[in-house]
């Protein structure tokens, strides 16, 4: 009887250091693209989501369209979304990109505006007391209060996207998914199981990386406190003098 082989690529194990030694420019380039398409699509996400989230509570009779349509974009199978978009932007990172900042959508939105709406009506009402304008009111009081729900839809938005990127391993941007999809092809096991692992763990440090920005973004949460509008000028009275 044959023995069998040293090599563990020979064998194909699962488990094979010989493959990260031999891949490890092929790994960090598919682990590169993977980060740089989550980040660039949630971000591009999140610039769409908080102008629509803004938008439903100013006027709210576009809560439920707004909701209505990006629900509809993300119940829409990731296959049929590439395709969908595929005649707008071609075989591109472009392609992946708009794909899953689309489904990004609801989480956020959803997120954002529960965030608004859950400001109390006292923090309000004192900022306009000591003379906010509704810019100031919603950058300094209503936004910082509507952090941890907003951060809460960002981090599962992020962790989807982790996930979806892989398939855009169909039009060659994938990622991680790249390796998947080549090694699910070829029966390449150590290369399967090392780029799913990887893909976990791109998924678990970006959202410890945005717990993080959420505990520096939230300081009075760890103090047991709400954060208290920062006292400005007085209203000017009809004569011009302050109050």
């Amino acid at each position: 009887m044959t023995a069998p082989p040293d090599d563990c690529l020979a064998r194909n194990d699962w488990i094979c250091g010989d493959y990260l030694s031999t891949r490890r420019q092929v790994l960090l380039d598919a682990v590169g693209q993977h980060v740089q398409l989550t980040v660039v699509s949630v971000g591009l996400g999140l610039a769409v989501a908080l102008p629509l989230a803004l938008l439903a509570r100013r006027r709210r009779w576009t809560v439920g369209p707004v909701l209505g349509i990006t629900t509809v974009l993300y119940t829409i199978p990731s296959l049929a979304m590439f395709s969908l978009l595929l005649p707008v932007y071609g075989l591109s990172a472009t392609l992946v990109v708009v794909g899953l900042a689309l489904y990004s959508l609801t989480l956020l939105v959803r997120n954002i505006l529960a965030g608004l709406n859950g400001v109390p009506a006292e923090a309000r009402e004192a900022a306009r007391g000591m003379g906010y304008e509704p810019l100031r009111q919603l950058l300094t009081v209503e936004l910082p209060l509507a952090v941890p729900a907003a951060m809460a839809g960002l981090r599962i938005a992020t962790v989807s996207a982790v996930a979806l990127t892989t398939v855009g391993a169909i039009v060659g941007y994938g990622g991680l998914g790249n390796l998947i999809y080549a090694g699910m092809n070829t029966y390449f096991k150590a290369q399967v199981l090392t780029a799913s692992v990887l893909c976990v763990v791109i998924a678990v440090v970006l959202d410890l990386l945005l717990l993080g920005a959420e505990r520096l973004l939230t300081p009075w949460r760890r103090a047991g406190r709400s954060p208290r509008p920062t006292p400005g000028p007085e209203p000017a009275t009809a004569s011009g003098r302050q109050a």
